[in-house]
């Protein structure tokens, strides 16, 4: 189904999950020309002959659950029908689901439980205020960010299809997740706020101990537990919890909802004297603390660090070893024809370690498809991805043909401007600088206009740089010089007056 549109606008591009009830894939919005999240579901499937009337509310539902805004969702970008189906487009999210983070990092520290839970509770009351109940919170709903910030998922997704007449599928299994399904909802009685807080219970508790409080073989079997079972204390699962941490965790996963805290932010109250207090975050990735410890702080911590790739790429077209490399080349022009740099870049990523398999690390169709891959990159605006490949480049070129080699000066010139619109105005500056003695040899570049650029680049910076005197000096000589090539009403000189006038030196 990969390439398939949705809507007139939305690609398919690589299927990430399947269920029951349908499939979320990765896609690009062609009119925007943005990766997003599509998710696909059958009605049909769930609701039988109501699937029309699940349809309808399906709409109406994404409508009010776009009006929810906070930071800690998902946006909703578009939803409807195509077909049989129903699609609901959302923001592609870069991060692992929390269902992943914690299989990478067992036993998860609990300082992240309680943080990843203390975000939750923020979201929780944001949505309950509307009033919304989710009644899906689980692991695999729940995104980390690179930053350590939580986004939730499929907000008002389960509250269309826990209708009345959707409770249940055509094999008679309940709609949701048994094992984070409250007992209310597990007998079908009416769900609130609390049937959210007992989920979140049952998330705080699996992120504690590893596993969740109630499983086994069947769904009845497990709703059963979830109805009359009470769960293993977590102190005989973990030791080194902080006082107040397990009481909390089994009030959330009372019974009775009376026997609940009466609301998510009741629940933040009680762990705030448990989230870590300001301070220096380890500067890795997925870290649910770092919001803590340093909030509304910038993301990544060192602003030169390549940026985190998405935790999954996509499939370049093929897939697998024996993806085709010409015809991925192929869809790569069809797509920087029409426009959509965004998933060009993503088709070049995906396909260059399956190229360097095929043809060699130092072949000619890597080293092509890499120069591709640096300059779609660059086209993009995605400096801090393009800067590492150019280089790399520069640097390969310069250790076969020398450092006056043109296509290394040429690379070298690039990354330096990646450095200028990264806010690296010293480094950009020395990388000039150091580029324009041989941009000014006429046997090393026949191009004339060049290092008047590089001079022109190189006198803002000064002044980015509080250097005037210097950017005085490289600005007047220029200015003399590039009038001499262009005449005086050429835009460069104009700008160069301009630009001296605003110092007050012409």
């Amino acid at each position: 189904m990969s390439g398939r549109i949705i809507a007139d606008r939305y690609e398919l591009s690589t299927l990430i999950g399947q269920g029951g009830m349908g499939q979320v894939w990765t896609g690009y919005d062609q009119r925007l020309d943005r990766r997003v999240a599509v998710k696909l579901l059958r009605p049909d499937r769930v609701a039988g002959a109501e699937a029309e009337e699940l349809r309808r509310r399906f709409v109406r539902e994404c409508r009010v659950t776009a009006q929810v805004d906070h930071p800690g969702l998902v946006t909703v970008h578009d939803a409807g029908t195509e077909g049989d189906e129903l699609y609901l487009v959302m923001q592609f999210v870069d991060g692992a689901d929390l269902g992943d983070h914690l299989a990478e990092h067992t036993p998860y520290p609990w300082e992240w439980a309680v943080s990843v839970a203390a975000q939750l509770c923020a979201v929780l009351s944001a949505v309950h205020a509307v009033p919304i109940v989710h009644r899906d919170l689980k692991p695999r709903n729940i995104m980390v960010r690179q930053d350590g910030t939580i986004s939730v998922l499929d907000l008002g997704v389960a509250s269309v299809m826990d209708s009345d007449t959707t409770r249940l599928t055509h094999t008679g299994s309940p709609i949701g997740s048994p094992a984070y399904m409250a007992p209310e909802q597990a007998m079908g009685g009416a769900v609130g706020p609390y049937t959210d807080l007992y989920a979140l219970g049952i998330v705080l508790y699996e992120l504690l101990s590893g596993t969740v409080p109630f499983d086994g073989a069947t769904v009845l079997g497990v709703l059963h537990r979830h109805l009359y079972e009470a769960p293993l204390p977590l102190g005989r699962l973990r030791t080194g919890l902080p006082d107040g941490l397990e009481p909390l965790v089994m009030r959330l996963l009372a019974k009775e909802p009376q026997d609940r805290p009466g609301s998510a932010q009741e629940v933040y109250q009680a762990l705030t004297p448990l989230l870590p207090a300001r301070g220096v975050p380890r500067g890795t990735p997925l870290d649910p603390a770092r919001p803590f410890l340093r909030p509304h702080a910038p993301w990544p911590d060192h602003p030169l660090a390549p940026a985190p790739r998405p935790g999954r790429p996509p499939a370049a077209p093929g897939g697998g070893e024996g993806a085709d490399v010409a015809t991925a080349v192929d869809d790569v022009k069809r797509l920087l024809g029409e426009g959509r740099i965004t998933q060009a870049v993503d088709i070049l990523g995906a396909i260059l370690p399956t190229a360097a398999r095929q043809h060699g690390e130092h072949s000619a169709v890597v080293r092509t498809l890499r120069k591709q891959y640096a300059a779609t990159l660059l086209d993009d605006g995605q400096y801090r991805r393009a800067l590492p490949e150019l280089r790399r480049l520069a640097d390969e070129y310069a250790a076969e043909a020398g450092t006056a080699d043109p296509r290394s000066l040429q690379f070298r010139y690039e990354a330096a401007q990646c450095l200028e619109q990264l806010g690296e105005p010293g480094a950009a500056l020395a990388e000039y600088r150091a580029l324009l003695p041989y941009f000014e040899n006429q046997y090393v570049s026949t191009d004339r206009d060049l290092p008047l650029e590089v001079r022109r680049r190189i006198g803002h910076l000064l002044l980015a740089l509080g250097d005037r005197p210097a950017a005085q000096d490289t600005l007047l000589r220029l200015l003399h010089d590039a009038e001499q090539r262009y005449g005086p009403a050429h835009p460069l000189p104009a700008e160069v007056r301009r630009t001296l006038h605003w110092l007050g030196l012409v």
